[in-house]
């Protein structure tokens, strides 16, 4: 029974997951979408406004 319980706590002591790795990844991801948006947002924003004057020209 002894080593039942200390076969259990050594499980439940065991700390796996990496916490900080998957938010540093989300972090990351989240600043380089904003410093693509930043970069080509007035470039996507002149194309789409392009797009809409040739439809609305028809």
């Amino acid at each position: 029974m002894s080593r039942l319980r200390a076969r259990l706590a050594r499980h439940l002591d065991d700390d796996r997951g990496d916490v900080p790795g998957w938010v540093l990844i989300t972090l990351m991801t989240a600043g380089l979408v904003i410093l693509i948006w930043a970069l080509a947002g007035p470039a996507l924003s002149g194309v789409f406004q392009q797009a809409i004057d040739r439809v609305a020209t028809f």
